[in-house]
């Protein structure tokens, strides 16, 4: 199938071939440079486990409110955020009025033990995962998925350093212990209002997005020319995209390519379940060496993932607003770009 955003291939590169990292460098480097998105194929991730992670995700959606909201998301952006408790305002995307997303999603991080340190002392965007109860192998086959993932994400790093012209190892001590955020993301049938979308135009936050693919369309991406394409659904691959993060890392080498999901029809479901991957909680980004020079210095203050996600979910969430309001935390994140 013809795409206009390009497909790469990761079989060679994944199997260790000589040259196969080169190759796959000079081609991720032209759609990041140029396209913001891409697909992978042969990634190593079984599709059995997507299917199974997409059904855990229909079957979480399915359960009562109730049940689910008494997982309401915290301060640290884990849980369950009801339909349209959302609205994107994170990024300079705007096209007209902001309206909610209808959209449902439960977020789940690193699943870390009741003792680690960050879950003792509350880390912020290091606390416990909330689980249904009721939801047999959910959380099983979740982490399965979010550790293959995590494994997917790490393998590719030395693409993206080579495809900045670093050292294939640049990116290792900041993605020892990486961050990542599953979205289970349910969107229910529903009429939309006009300039109203099942997740309104945005970009990501993240350092890159892995997107496994459903049987139904609903992803739209803008080009840079300012029109909009429709995402094709190719099974097998996932779609990956960079972030905000990678964005300023890079001093805008990489794009973060504004996207956005339509809203269901009135006789559909429709399910995604984004993974997002960024480096570890406290690590210092500074301007990579290789996307500066005197005539192009930085346009960014080094920043961590927790000090930039303070700001990005504030701005995005309503949980996580009224958790901040209860916490009685005036911290300010990162001004907007």
């Amino acid at each position: 199938m013809q795409s206009e955003i390009p497909i790469l291939d990761l079989g060679d590169f994944l199997a260790g071939k000589p040259g196969a990292l080169a190759a796959i460098a000079k081609e991720l480097q032209y759609a990041a440079e140029n396209v913001g998105f891409f697909f992978i194929q042969n990634h190593g991730v079984p599709q059995d486990l997507v299917d199974a992670t997409f059904d855990a995700s229909r079957r979480f959606h399915a359960l009562p409110d109730a049940e689910k909201m008494a997982l309401k998301a915290n301060q640290h952006n884990i849980g369950y955020m009801g339909h349209g408790a959302s609205v994107s305002r994170a990024s300079q995307v705007y096209e007209g009025e902001r309206k909610t997303n209808l959209v449902a999603a439960f977020f789940l991080k690193r699943d870390l033990p009741a003792d680690h340190p960050d879950i003792v002392n509350n880390k912020r965007f290091r606390g416990a995962n909330q689980w249904p109860g009721n939801l047999d192998g959910f959380r099983e086959t979740t982490n399965t998925y979010m550790d293959a993932l995590e494994k997917l994400g790490k393998s590719m790093l030395p693409i993206y350093a080579r495809a900045l012209d670093l050292d294939d190892d640049y990116f290792a001590e900041g993605f020892q212990e990486p961050q990542y955020t599953l979205r289970l993301s349910h969107y229910p049938p529903a009429e939309a209002e006009d300039n109203q979308f099942g997740l309104a135009p945005h970009t990501d936050s993240s350092f890159l997005t892995l997107l496994a693919q459903n049987k139904v369309e609903g992803l739209q991406v803008r080009r840079t020319d300012g029109t909009w394409i429709d995402a094709p659904v190719l099974p097998g691959t996932f779609l990956v995209n960079s972030g905000d993060m990678l964005r300023r890392w890079s001093n805008h080498r990489f794009l973060s390519t504004p996207h956005r999901a339509v809203a269901s029809a009135p006789e559909r479901d429709r399910y995604a379940i984004p993974f997002f991957f960024d480096a570890h909680a406290d690590y210092v980004q500074t301007c990579l060496p290789t996307c500066t020079s005197a005539d192009n210095p930085p346009r960014y203050e080094p920043t961590s993932y927790t000090d930039y996600m303070l700001w990005f979910a504030k701005q995005n969430y309503a949980h996580f607003q009224e958790a901040e309001s209860e916490m009685g935390d005036e911290m300010e994140g990162e001004a907007a770009e």
